[in-house]
């Protein structure tokens, strides 16, 4: 612990949203260790004070609560289980905790949490985030976690930096469910504000007064808020990124299968990032979805 009894974070996976999210804890005064894969992305954190890792095994003896931020079930296997990674660390991390804000596989979720608690005592709180950079910049993010009440009641004064709403959903892989229950929610909606947004067009409306119109009526929702008039005015600035979206409507395809559901309109959702990815969007911003259905602007 520091002096002021703060407990002592680490932090794993500083890109998009775990810079944001990094910078904050520093501002909130705690001593905060990181490391990237990519050493370089580590350097606006080590600017505004982070301390470098030489790994993330390094980190689990001098952290009380441990954080990643990576981009798959991979990713975090590798950095919890593999060389160098957390649970090599030490043979005893009793009392200490990993919050995960990565989207994965519920099941893997479970399994994973399953065994760093047997073989090094450590809780796991499964967090997956939405808001996006800016809801990681503002602190706003909304968090569902899956775990034990007590790992949660242990990590919650620190997540209260980072988010606005930060909800125990149930066991560990409750919050990677809800997640995946968010994305559905989320990429129907841009395929559809995609849809509206030509119509609008097409028709000759104003697509910028859209949102005005629709206000604190039954079609209003952030989603549109947000990203329709990004949409109408062509404002692509990455703040989340399409082929992240694949994924984790690929990974809700998969968990319907396995528990034998059936999402007809997640599934072309899916169909149509898959279709941006292909052509050439994946690494482009959910408002790019629009450009679909724009000749001019298609790749």
């Amino acid at each position: 612990m520091q002096e002021d009894d703060k407990p002592v974070l680490g932090y794993v996976g500083l890109g998009l949203m775990g810079t944001p999210m990094v910078q904050r804890l520093l501002a909130a005064g705690y001593e905060v260790h990181v490391w990237n894969r990519s050493p370089d992305k580590t350097r606006p954190a080590t600017e505004a004070g982070a301390i470098p890792a030489a790994s993330p095994a390094a980190m689990t003896g001098i952290c009380d609560i441990l954080f990643t931020c990576v981009t798959d079930t991979a990713a975090m296997e590798a950095v919890v289980f593999g060389a160098d990674g957390f649970a090599t660390g030490t043979t005893d991390a009793s009392g200490k905790v990993l919050v995960d804000f990565s989207s994965m596989r519920p099941d893997k979720a479970a399994e994973f949490a399953d065994r760093l608690r047997v073989e090094t005592g450590m809780g796991w709180i499964d967090a997956p985030v939405s808001g996006g950079i800016p809801g990681a910049t503002e602190g706003t993010l909304a968090v569902m976690a899956g775990g034990g009440q007590q790992d949660f009641d242990r990590v919650a004064p620190v997540v209260a930096h980072l988010a606005g709403r930060f909800t125990l959903m149930g066991p560990n892989g409750a919050g990677q469910s809800t997640k995946l229950i968010n994305q559905m929610l989320v990429g129907c909606a841009f395929t559809v504000l995609a849809e509206a947004c030509q119509l609008a067009e097409a028709a000759g409306i104003e697509v910028a007064k859209i949102p005005e119109a629709l206000s604190g009526g039954r079609a209003d929702s952030k989603v549109l808020q947000e990203y329709l008039p990004r949409m109408a005015s062509g404002d692509y600035a990455v703040q989340g990124r399409i082929d992240l979206l694949v994924k984790d409507l690929g990974t809700v395809m998969e968990e319907s299968r396995r528990l034998g559901t059936s999402l007809p309109m997640t599934g072309l959702a899916n169909e149509i990032h898959r279709l941006l990815s292909r052509r050439g969007l994946g690494s482009a911003d959910n408002a790019a979805t629009v450009r679909l259905y724009r000749d001019k602007d298609a790749p």
